[in-house]
């Protein structure tokens, strides 16, 4: 027993040893003589802990760097999906000018000439020039009257009871006309059912 305590303060003792020893650098003092550095250069070893606080530092500047890429893109976009919301019906708008021109000379021929032939003929030539602008554009009025109804395109007003057996569940009226753009419903069409 007296030999284990010997051997255990004796590996103690080279233990302390070894963690006093600091590593050593192998300097070249004579230019001739075998080494890896020069007298004249510094020697630095960086430690694991410098380290990873560089390599820490490193992604904080990554993560920021990203943080504000991705704010800028958020901004951006927000502008370009407002200007966007701004200017969605300009072509829309920019075809009814002509429309709108069309009404003022409407409204002065009007205004001086008494012919209702003319006044009727001109007016019609108005609506027909809106139904083809808007239908350039993918407007389509829906075809309700006489058509089964249908939930997914037509809103119940009222029912009345229907002229003959075959009208039942059938649109009998329009109230108000459905539309579609490009042919999804933009209208719900306003009708009566018969009953």
């Amino acid at each position: 027993m007296g030999d284990t305590i010997i051997n255990f303060m004796q590996e103690k003792e080279i233990l302390e040893k070894n963690d006093n020893i600091t590593d050593t650098v192998e300097i070249n003092t004579d230019e001739n003589a075998a080494g890896t550095l020069d007298l004249n250069e510094q020697v630095t070893e960086v430690s694991e802990v410098e380290k990873l606080n560089i390599e820490l530092q490193e992604q904080k500047d990554k993560y920021l760097r990203l943080m504000a890429e991705f704010d800028n893109f958020r901004r951006r976009t927000a502008k370009e999906r407002l200007d966007l919301i701004q200017t969605a019906g300009k072509d829309i708008v920019v075809s009814l000018l002509d429309v709108l021109d069309d009404c003022d000379r409407a409204e002065k021929q009007l205004q001086s000439n008494a012919d209702i032939s003319v006044q009727k003929e001109g007016v019609q030539l108005v609506f027909n020039k809106i139904r083809s602008t808007l239908s350039s554009k993918g407007v389509k009025a829906m075809d309700s009257i006489n058509t089964e109804f249908d939930v997914e395109k037509h809103e119940a007003i009222t029912e009345i009871p229907a002229p003959n057996k075959s009208m039942i569940g059938k649109v009998i009226d329009e109230v108000m006309k459905g539309y579609y753009l490009n042919d999804k419903i933009i209208r719900f069409a306003k009708v009566v059912v018969g009953k």
